[in-house]
């Protein structure tokens, strides 16, 4: 099917969709570098595309940018919800997925920067992590896992506990990443009504290999 719907589309259209996806890339690029201060003629040259096209596509940088910021965050998001297909318990899977991403900041820093830098919104984002983990939590609360009032305040809970945490271990690179985050998802859970050991048995299960899932797909 998805061929299908490939091949139905006009050559101009795969060309103008393929033109988006080179600006999308060099702006992943430039923000994974440190480095998005630069004009539209640096950006287009990485993108390989004509400058005249950028406006084709995007009113500013900012805009740009915007866009780059939520395909990595969707992608990320998608890594996740493949890492936990293999879960039935919904408040596993939300663990494992904090779990996860506490664990990208030493692997993955330019992302965990982005969060920090756009973490207040993204946590009422409407794509990237923050769906997902309302998506567990309402899942948790219904089946008695959770014991929460609101699971949207849940969400912001745990995405400001996920971001202060990001800022501690890039203000204190000495910390053990995966040690914080485990603990950090052991309290948690205890926040949203899970037993301690329960939490503690369930934060200390084996993880999926992080770093070959990214070695083989750094853009995930």
């Amino acid at each position: 099917m998805p061929r299908k719907a490939e091949s139905s589309q006009t050559r101009p259209e795969r060309r103008r969709a393929q033109t988006r996806a080179a600006l999308v890339r060099a702006a992943q690029r430039l923000l994974a570098a440190g480095t998005p201060n630069v004009s539209v003629l640096e950006i287009t040259n990485l993108a390989d595309v004509g400058m005249g096209s950028f406006y084709n596509h995007f009113q500013s940088k900012e805009e740009l940018y915007a866009a780059a910021i939520d395909a990595s965050l969707e992608a990320h998001g998608n890594l996740l919800d493949a890492l936990t297909a293999d879960l039935d318990d919904p408040a596993e899977r939300f663990a494992r997925s904090f779990r996860l991403t506490g664990r990208l900041n030493k692997r993955y820093p330019e992302l965990t920067q982005v969060m920090r830098n756009h973490g207040l919104a993204m946590i009422v984002a409407d794509q990237g992590l923050a769906p997902r983990a309302l998506r567990d939590i309402t899942a948790a609360t219904q089946a008695g896992r959770f014991h929460v009032r609101d699971p949207e305040l849940a969400v912001v809970a745990a995405g400001g506990a996920l971001l202060g945490l990001s800022q501690l271990l890039h203000s204190q690179p000495e910390r053990d990443d995966a040690e914080a985050t485990d603990l950090m998802a052991q309290d948690v859970l205890r926040m949203f009504g899970v037993p301690a050991e329960d939490a503690h048995e369930i934060c200390t299960r084996p993880l999926p290999d992080l770093d070959t899932v990214i070695e083989k797909d750094p853009a995930a």
